[in-house]
């Protein structure tokens, strides 16, 4: 992906507040991003520092407790996403979405390299508006330095529901590294990850 640098340079600087939560508040918050494929999302989050949990699932769809072969046909209008919980004693959403922002192409409509549909579009499912502001200030300010070639296309939506996915969709990278998705597809995303974000890697 191009200019990796900047854009985390970028989003350092784009996302302000974020670290002014009020004492009084829960030190957990949570997120659902989209960003194609749920395995290789899963996989990298996971490693972040101060993210508590990672849980594959399906939202933004009318369809009640998807399965997931119903969720690909792209007739239910979900997309595959993962809900993160992190700490914001350790890290905080704009952490968060510079990770979700370097590891996927938010300027490909409903697709991520061979995974086509809309189950597999960029996006952000906010639950409140300091969420939906953050999302929307780091999206302008990417597009406005340009740092793709094209614009980014990722949807910023209301969180309404999130499903589950099936157990065995739960890790899917760490009990199935030797599989061929994973080793051409979800490794060399994890590789790079582990690049960029070699400071805030889980010890």
């Amino acid at each position: 992906m191009k200019k990796i640098f900047l854009l985390a340079l970028l989003l350092s600087l784009s996302m302000t507040g974020q670290n002014n939560s009020k004492k009084n508040n829960s030190n957990l918050e949570t997120i659902t991003l989209g960003a194609g494929c749920y395995w290789c999302v899963e996989a990298i989050f996971e490693n972040l520092e101060g993210v508590k949990t990672v849980v594959s699932g399906f939202s933004g769809g009318k369809t009640v407790n998807p399965s997931y072969e119903e969720v690909c046909t792209g007739k239910t209008g979900h997309a595959e996403v993962v809900q993160i919980t992190f700490d914001k004693t350790k890290t905080n959403l704009e952490e968060i979405l510079k990770v979700f922002f370097t590891v996927h192409d938010p300027t490909t409509l409903n697709r991520q390299g061979a995974d086509v549909g809309t189950q597999y579009r960029s996006s952000i499912f906010y639950r409140n508006e300091m969420q939906k502001k953050s999302a929307q200030d780091i999206i302008t300010a990417l597009n406005k330095a340009k740092a793709y070639d094209n614009p980014i296309v990722t949807k910023v939506e209301p969180f309404t529901k999130f499903y589950e996915a099936e157990d065995y969709h739960q890790d899917y990278y760490a009990f199935n590294k030797n599989k061929p998705y994973c080793r051409l597809v979800i490794q060399p995303k994890l590789e790079k990850f582990e690049k960029v974000f070699k400071d805030k890697l889980k010890k």
